[in-house]
């Protein structure tokens, strides 16, 4: 038998020892539940993920609470959401941003919002309890607080690859700015705005999966 053969028949054996030794880990799928909070939570690539949506959501609203449109004359100020703009070629739920803003906001205290997405079920509700519910216990129409501010924002995604050239490894930049502001129902101008940017970078082989 020759070295070559020798080599090759050795080199199979370690293979087979490994691969049984580990019981086919490298064949097999797993799953697991990452904690969002910890930086063990890292992204798989440059595009828009759960990470980013708790970034912008939770700094707009750390923004938010500390901007003097909070607390002004000792009152708190009744917000409307009518939803952030996806400027970017990605499908992104920007409610889910919004969201993650309002909840801050109601649980800090600092703010109020009406629940513009259920008006039409509000109104539901309200005409089946004129019907048929008693006066003492049903809800009393035309009383619901008017909102003095309305929340809206932007989303936009600008992305920047390496030019044409030989290389070893594929480069891609994809930078995010979320554009928050708040604008008074009553006059028409914005009260407040903030800026929020967020830069990922990504390097990939060309050759490899």
């Amino acid at each position: 038998m020759s070295r070559f053969m020798i080599m090759i028949r050795l080199f199979t054996l370690i293979l087979v020892a490994l691969i049984t030794g580990s019981g086919c880990s490298a064949f097999r799928s797993s799953v697991r539940t990452e904690d969002v909070s910890t930086a063990s939570a890292k992204p798989m690539d440059t595009g828009y993920d759960f990470g980013d949506l708790r970034w912008l959501g939770e700094s707009i609203g750390s923004d938010l609470m500390t901007s003097p449109l909070l607390g002004h004359a000792g009152k708190k100020p009744i917000l409307v959401v009518m939803g952030v703009e996806n400027r970017t070629d990605e499908h992104i739920d920007t409610k889910a941003i919004t969201d993650t803003i309002r909840t801050k906001m109601i649980n800090s205290g600092k703010a109020d919002f009406v629940n513009e997405s259920r008006r039409d079920t509000l109104l539901q509700e309200q005409g089946y309890q004129l019907v048929n519910c008693t006066p003492e216990t049903r809800a009393m129409i035309g009383r619901q607080l008017g909102a003095r501010y309305m929340l809206t924002g932007s989303l936009v995604k600008i992305t920047k690859d390496t030019p044409r050239q030989v290389r070893v490894s594929k480069k891609e930049q994809v930078f995010l700015q979320l554009t928050a502001e708040i604008t008074d129902l009553e006059t028409g101008l914005i009260a407040w705005t903030t800026q929020k940017e967020r830069v990922r970078s990504a390097s990939k082989p060309v050759v490899g999966w």
